[in-house]
């Protein structure tokens, strides 16, 4: 079984590569179950442990994450685990993936595929809300499939917003740090949200008519990045049905009865296979949720494996 670090993985896939191979998992035909989530008491911060099984006809997966909050204390990463692709006909184990890496990849790929469908083609501002990790796949993936030319950054801690601007002019990105979420929301054509806030940051007064907005940070059910009224000026479209039920914003509207069923359009499967419309009205708000789906992590560590030069 070979071990794949995030360096192989950042050496096999590119943000059009990872796009592609979410969208021919999203058409085909993949079994994932709903993933399970486990809280795990910690002293420095509750944590959790998602385990994500999924399978096709050629592999198997199981990612198994957990997010330790009290880690940063400890001077480790706030994302721990591994990815295990198997073979499919055998259950011969193949590879054992960085799991928090991989999932950086298809987390920023999953947005981008949505927004093949939902952004405007024209969209040129985009704003990101957060700046972890995360953050700089968002950016990289959004700018393969739409017209970028300017890249905003807010952070919570100004500090941080003003590294990740460094890092993406680095890479040849328009980009600046801002501190005025509501007017940088009102500017943007697209505003991706990668964060782990248990408030609403982005409130619907702030979106301007035709704008996309890509949450994806609110992956448990005490996680908001998006208020109520931002929810129901939009279409809404979601990754899977976990984030129905398991996830923050829109699974908590749906459950405090802020927002009916009837307004979730479809999911990813749903766009890639033509089975509903994405956007369709130039000036129309649509709103992306992701909280995960296995069936991207299985594409992702297939599109590595296949990647792989010879060990």
């Amino acid at each position: 079984m070979r071990i794949v670090s995030a360096a192989e993985i950042d050496a096999a896939l590119t943000p059009a590569a990872m796009v592609a191979a979410l969208d021919a998992a999203f058409r085909a035909e993949v079994a994932a179950p709903s993933r399970h989530v486990h809280a795990l008491p910690d002293p420095a911060g509750e944590a959790t442990l998602l385990i994500m099984p999924a399978w096709d006809a050629e592999h198997i997966g199981v990612k198994v994450l957990g997010l330790h909050p009290g880690n940063a204390a400890r001077g480790l990463a706030t994302f721990q685990g591994g990815f295990l692709l198997s073979e499919r006909a055998t259950g011969r184990p193949l590879a054992l993936l960085d799991a928090p890496h991989l999932t950086l990849w298809r987390t920023a790929g999953a947005s981008a595929l949505a927004a093949r469908h939902l952004a405007r083609p024209d969209s040129a501002r985009l704003l990101m809300v957060g700046a972890g990790a995360l953050a700089p796949f968002m950016v990289r993936a959004h700018r393969a499939e739409r017209p970028i030319r300017e890249v905003a950054v807010w952070n919570h801690r100004p500090a941080s917003a003003e590294a990740l601007s460094r890092r993406l002019t680095a890479e040849g990105v328009a980009a600046r740090t801002v501190t005025d979420l509501e007017a940088a929301v009102r500017e943007a054509d697209i505003v991706c949200c990668a964060t782990l806030s248990e408030r609403p940051l982005v409130r619907g007064a702030w979106l301007s008519p035709g704008t996309h907005l890509d949450l994806v940070g609110s992956f448990t059910p005490r996680m908001r990045e998006a208020d109520d009224a931002a929810l129901a000026r939009a279409a809404i479209y979601v990754d899977g049905p976990d984030a129905l039920a398991k996830g923050g914003d829109v699974a908590v509207a749906l459950t405090a009865g802020a927002l009916a069923r009837e307004a979730v359009r479809g999911d990813l499967a749903d766009l890639c296979r033509g089975r509903v419309p994405g956007r369709t009205d130039p000036a129309a708000i649509t709103a992306f949720k992701s909280v995960g789906a296995a069936i991207e992590d299985l594409a992702a560590a297939a599109a590595v494996w296949r990647r792989l030069p010879p060990a």
